[in-house]
């Protein structure tokens, strides 16, 4: 787990349109939320 404050891991994911959208596209903001959504059906 990552502590409160801790920058986040550089990554890279996809959109729901398919396009590659990195963390560092969003350097320089002053808020950026990262949000996990387990799918539905997943056990968490």
């Amino acid at each position: 787990m990552i502590s409160e404050g801790t920058p986040a891991p550089v990554f890279t994911l996809k959109d729901q349109f398919g396009r590659e959208i990195s963390l560092s596209d969003f350097r320089n903001r002053q808020h950026v939320l990262l949000l996990f959504y387990p799918l539905d059906w997943t056990p968490t």
